[in-house]
């Protein structure tokens, strides 16, 4: 049986990451073929550089995404601590299944709702325009936001509840208490919780659709429109280097992860003074 999991787990692997390989390789033909490699070029990277729309609508999408996941996280790290100081178990569970919903709801509906509010709101208040960048902020930051809960709440949960009352013992306010003994505790959920915001406010494609306004455009939409007529080669070279990005921001916060584990597994020493023992 264990070479036929081999092979099995070797084929998921072939076809999840066989189409990232070809994209990876095409991107640097010198011809505009998907099925021919022409030669080794970098030909479309200096395309990619060169245009300035695409460029914008990159630079549009990475403040998005900066914003987002950091306000994301500042409000996740506080509604994850709030929830852990819940007594009520009942009241825990019910603030748990609101943090769920986004997650669980399809994009498209929380898309067209929020855009629904968006108009509604903007109508109320008389302005020109109901869509724009703030419209498409609170959007991001609204299914960024359980993400980061899901990721700071078990932290909080594995940590011992008497370091901070020693702290306060000690004559620390709460808010300094949980500056210098909580924080530190939790800060690897809080920094895979912000990566992981950023990247999927980077990757949103559906909520940004209808909560973006004319004058905002990011690269998913921006990519979206190319589809309709022509996808040149030089996506493939900007898909290239958004692969590694997000490779790089995955590596960090597993190896977060990692160093927190490993500082668990950690023995604690007991400080006390040995016995005497006659000779």
């Amino acid at each position: 049986m264990k070479p036929l999991a081999k092979l099995y787990t070797a084929l998921i692997f072939l076809f999840l990451f066989a189409p990232i390989a070809i994209l990876l390789v095409f991107s640097f033909n010198s011809g505009n073929s998907l099925s021919v490699f022409s030669g080794f070029s970098l030909y479309w990277y200096k395309e990619l550089f060169h245009d300035t729309n695409t460029l914008g609508a990159l630079k549009n999408t990475l403040v998005l995404a900066l914003c987002a996941s950091l306000i994301a996280t500042i409000m996740g790290t506080a509604a994850a601590v709030g929830i852990n100081k819940l007594r009520s178990k009942y009241m825990r569970a019910a603030m748990n299944t609101v943090t769920n919903i986004p997650m669980v709801n399809p994009d498209i509906i929380t898309g067209i709702s929020l855009m629904l509010m968006f108009v509604f709101v903007g109508r109320l208040m008389g302005l020109s325009t109901s869509l724009n960048f703030w419209t498409m902020l609170i959007a991001h930051i609204t299914f960024c936001l359980p993400y980061v809960i899901l990721q700071v709440l078990p932290k909080l949960r594995q940590m011992d509840k008497s370091l901070p009352e020693a702290a306060m013992d000690l004559g620390c306010t709460p808010f300094r208490a949980f500056l210098k003994v909580e924080l530190p505790e939790i800060f690897p959920g809080i920094l895979t919780g912000l990566i992981m915001a950023f990247t999927l406010s980077l990757d949103d494609f559906v909520i940004s659709y209808f909560t973006a306004g004319n004058g905002f455009e990011t690269l998913p939409i921006r990519i979206y429109s190319m589809t309709k007529k022509t996808v040149t080669p030089k996506m493939y070279a900007l898909a290239t280097i958004t692969f590694f990005v997000i490779l790089a921001l995955l590596l960090m916060s597993n190896l977060a992860d990692t160093d927190d584990r490993g500082k668990e597994k950690q023995p604690r020493r007991k400080h006390g003074r040995k016995k005497r023992t006659d000779p």
